[in-house]
C-alpha cells in the first residue's frame, strides 16, 4: 500500500505539509501527505516507544512480588510514558510503514516493532492483564487501541505483519473478551474527555469489530450505543472544553452515531443533538482550544483536544448528505482545529511529544472514516 488519500489542510509551516486550494463542493480537502511529514510523527513514536522513564504506570500490586519496572511488568508496552500511549505509539508505527513502505524512517520502525512486538513479550502481556485486580485495567481506552493496532496488522499484507499478529493474538483475545463482559454490565455511558469515555471507545472497538467480521462483538457495541445516545438532544457544547479534555464528549458521541445510524437517521439525529451547528460557514460555533502550558502533562491535552475534534468533525462530515447545510461550518470548524492541533505537534515538550503524533496520524490518515467505509 504506498499511500493513503488523506484530508489535510494547513499552513505549509506547521509541519511540511504541502497546501492546496480546496474546492468550494469538496468534502474534504486533498493534499499530499508525505514521506517527509510522515517522518515527523514517525520519529516522535520513535523516540518513545522503547523510552521506559519517565513513566506513570497504573499497576495493581497484589504482593510484593509485583514490585517490579515497567519492562518486567508489560514489556511490549513499557515505553512512551503509559501503556495505552505505548500501545497507540505502536500503531502508529504501523500505519505509517503501511503507508511509506520505502520512506527513510521505514527500516528503524520496522526494526522497533520487532523488537517489542515479540511472542514471548505478548504472551507476558496477556498474563499480567489476566492478573487479580486488573479487571479495569485500560479499559476501555488503552484495550480499544490494542483493537486498532491488531485491525492495522490484520489489514497489512506483509509477513512481518503477519508474524506480529500472530503474536498479539492472545493479548487480542482477552482485551475482546473483557469488553464484551464489560459492556452489558455498562449501566450509562462515561461522558467526560479523557481516557475513560464511553463513545470514543466504541468507535474504535466497532471499527474493529467489522473489520474482522465479528458479528456478536459488533451488534453488542451498535446496541450499546443506540442504548445510551439514540435519546440525546441539545449536547451542551458551552460547558466543553473541560481543562483537561482531549476528547470532545459532544462529538465523541456523534462520532460513533455516525457509524451506527443509516445517513438519514443520523443527519436528524445530529440536528437534534447538536442544534447549535449554524449553516453558514463559521467555525465560531466551536472555537479551537488554547493549551495554557504544553509541559503540563495534563494542559497538554487541550493540544490533542484539537486534533481529535478535527477528525471527530470529518467523520460527521462522511456521513451526511451532499446536500446538508451544516457541511460548509463543520468543514470550516474542522479546518480550523486540524490547522492548531497539527501545529502544536512540535515535540518539544515530552508531555505531548509521547502521543499527539499517534492523533496526528489518526487525522491526516483518516483511519476512523476509512474503516466505516
Amino acid at each position: 500500500m504506498k499511500h493513503f488519500v488523506v484530508a489535510l489542510f494547513l499552513v505549509a509551516s506547521s509541519a511540511g505539509f504541502a497546501e492546496e486550494p480546496r474546492e468550494a463542493t469538496a468534502t474534504t480537502s486533498t493534499p499530499q501527505f508525505d514521506a517527509a511529514a510522515a517522518d515527523r510523527f514517525a520519529k516522535l513514536a520513535l523516540a518513545c516507544v522503547s523510552k521506559e522513564y519517565p513513566n506513570k504506570i497504573s499497576h495493581v500490586l497484589n504482593s510484593d512480588a509485583d514490585v517490579a519496572p515497567p519492562r518486567k511488568l508489560t514489556p511490549s508496552f513499557c515505553g512512551c510514558y503509559d501503556w495505552h500511549s505505548s500501545v497507540h505509539g505502536h500503531w502508529l508505527l504501523v500505519r505509517l510503514v503501511r503507508t511509506f513502505p520505502d520512506a527513510p524512517f521505514a527500516s528503524a520502525a520496522r526494526q522497533a516493532l520487532r523488537k517489542s512486538l515479540t511472542a514471548e513479550h505478548l504472551k507476558q502481556e496477556a498474563e499480567y492483564l489476566k492478573g487479580e485486580g486488573r479487571a479495569s485495567f485500560e479499559r476501555p481506552y488503552g484495550l480499544s487501541w490494542l483493537l486498532q493496532l491488531c485491525a492495522e496488522l490484520r489489514e497489512w499484507e506483509d509477513p512481518q505483519a503477519r508474524e506480529m499478529s500472530a503474536n498479539l493474538r492472545p493479548l487480542e483475545q482477552i482485551a475482546v473478551e473483557r469488553l464484551k463482559t464489560w459492556l452489558p454490565k455498562l449501566s450509562n455511558p462515561v461522558r467526560v474527555g479523557e481516557h475513560d469515555q464511553t463513545a470514543f471507545g466504541l468507535g474504535l472497538m466497532l471499527d474493529y469489530a467489522r473489520l474482522t467480521h465479528d458479528a456478536e462483538f459488533e451488534k453488542l457495541i451498535t446496541d450499546s450505543a443506540r442504548k445510551f445516545f439514540l435519546n440525546d438532544k441539545n449536547a451542551p457544547l458551552a460547558y466543553e472544553p473541560s481543562g483537561e479534555d482531549f476528547l470532545s464528549p459532544s462529538l465523541g458521541e456523534a462520532d460513533v452515531m455516525r457509524r451506527v445510524l443509516p445517513q438519514a437517521e443520523f443527519a436528524k439525529w445530529l440536528g437534534d443533538f447538536i442544534p447549535q451547528i449554524p449553516k453558514t460557514a463559521s467555525s465560531d460555533w466551536l472555537p479551537v482550544a488554547v493549551s495554557p502550558d504544553p509541559s503540563d502533562p495534563k494542559l497538554a491535552h487541550l493540544d490533542g483536544l484539537n486534533l481529535s475534534r478535527a477528525w471527530m468533525l470529518e467523520g460527521i462530515l462522511s456521513a451526511l448528505p451532499a446536500d446538508d447545510p451544516r457541511r460548509p461550518p463543520l468543514q470550516a470548524t474542522a479546518d480550523a482545529h486540524r490547522r492548531a492541533g497539527l501545529a502544536a505537534v512540535t515535540g518539544q515538550h515530552y508531555e505531548g511529544g509521547h502521543w499527539l503524533g499517534s492523533f496526528s496520524v489518526y487525522l491526516t490518515t483518516q483511519r476512523g472514516i476509512q474503516h466505516a467505509k
